[in-house]
């Protein structure tokens, strides 16, 4: 009888050694974007950034007592491997949360897995208009967004271009990408409300490397300046055929524009184009200042350059606003996440801005309007392209 009852409380202390063993085990988050290619910029600096938060995290002790791991892999920018990747971070990895997804086609064809297995996505870079708005009709909603969606996008930029600087003959070249495509039609809805009909809308493909055609034809229309929606590699290629053509017009497009591989290979060309920013390089706060110290130094990029700040800052902020979800939680399941983000009691101060209740169940869009600000490339960096941008970036911006 002593000796079952011996047998009876060992078990009871392995199994309670098995529980705790259990309680202790690392917090995955998935993380997917392209770390190799044209769109590798945006991805690594992205993923760097999460891994800065990740670090600081773990440091003051993780999260409700567990420390995050993350679970890196690289969607090479194609749809098919994000699918690939979305499965493989559900079943096999078992994350608790994904953040990442650079290019809006990978997003639209990947997440709809997390959103059937309820797990909270967290986008962070890619803007596509319809990301956050794929499940809409469904009674609930995975999927989440620290970035300056597209609908912000394209009114700033044609608020740049036609209000501010007074261009009325625009001319669009977009990549065909979903991206390129989507970005292009809020481009013109935009347009559509100054009363204002583009003289050329022209399309691009990814590794296009002559852009003469588009351009002579925008050229011809009389186009007093370009507006832009793609990403690095194929934007200096625009920059690069105005100045093989002797012909120089603004350009203006979409938060891209910033980009390492935009800056570095259009040279001198690519000087003067403005974008909307939601983080540029510079120490206007605090936080941003301890934030660029320690990316500088932890990666030391080339010129102690961030490649993509936009991508770094909100891969970062993305972390801190899924602990905090999780903290408040108490757990990692993927519906009590979801629940947290769409009430988060406590404010996150993030490098973008102090997010204070930054999602609704009805609203999953963190980043609104009155958020980024113009950059404009000067002498191989991005700058803030005014004054009263700068101050702007120097104040805590809060949702409206």
């Amino acid at each position: 009888m002593t000796f079952r009852f011996a047998q009876l409380a060992v078990a009871s202390a392995v199994l309670g050694f098995a529980g705790m063993a259990t309680a202790a085990d690392p917090i995955k988050i998935g993380v997917t974007g392209p770390f190799t290619g044209g769109s590798s910029s945006m991805g690594v600096s992205m993923r760097d950034g999460v891994r800065l938060a990740v670090d600081e995290i773990n440091k003051s002790g993780g999260v409700i007592g567990r420390q995050l791991q993350v679970v890196e892999r690289d969607d090479e920018a194609k749809n098919e491997r994000g699918v690939q990747i979305a499965q493989e971070l559900i079943n096999k990895e078992k994350v608790s949360a994904t953040v990442g997804y650079i290019n809006t086609g990978v997003a639209l064809a990947s997440q709809r897995f997390f959103q059937e297995a309820k797990i909270p996505v967290m986008n962070n870079v890619a803007t596509g208009s319809l990301i956050t708005q794929q499940f809409k009709d469904q009674p609930e909603n995975y999927i989440f967004r620290n970035a300056a969606h597209d609908n912000i996008q394209a009114p700033m930029i044609v608020e740049e271009a036609v209000t501010r600087r007074g261009f009325k003959k625009v001319a669009i070249l977009a990549d065909s990408t979903n991206y390129g495509q989507l970005g292009r039609a809020d481009l013109e809805t935009a347009l559509k409300a100054k009363g204002i009909t583009p003289v050329a809308v022209e399309k691009f493909n990814i590794k296009d490397v002559d852009m003469t055609a588009q351009l002579l034809k925008a050229k011809e229309a009389g186009a007093e300046v370009i507006l832009t929606y793609g990403i690095g590699p194929e934007l200096a290629q625009i920059a690069n055929g105005m100045t093989k053509l002797g012909w120089k017009v603004p350009m203006v497009g979409s938060w891209t524009l910033s980009m390492a591989n935009y800056i570095d290979n259009a040279g001198p060309g690519g000087e003067g184009a403005r974008m909307p920013q939601t983080f540029i390089q510079e120490p206007t706060t605090p936080k941003r200042q301890s934030f660029i110290i320690n990316y500088l130094k932890t990666f030391n990029p080339k010129n102690q350059r961030i490649d993509s700040p936009v991508s770094a800052a909100q891969g970062y902020d993305s972390i801190y606003l899924l602990a905090a979800a999780i903290k408040q939680a108490n757990s990692t399941d993927g519906t009590k996440i979801k629940s947290a983000l769409e009430d988060l009691k406590t404010p996150v101060e993030g490098v973008i801005t102090t997010y204070n209740k930054p999602f609704t169940a009805k609203d999953h869009e963190a980043i609104t309007a009155n958020i980024p600000v113009f950059g404009e490339v000067k002498g191989q960096r991005v700058v803030y392209a005014y004054p009263d941008d700068q101050k702007k970036a120097s104040e805590i911006r809060v949702k409206k």
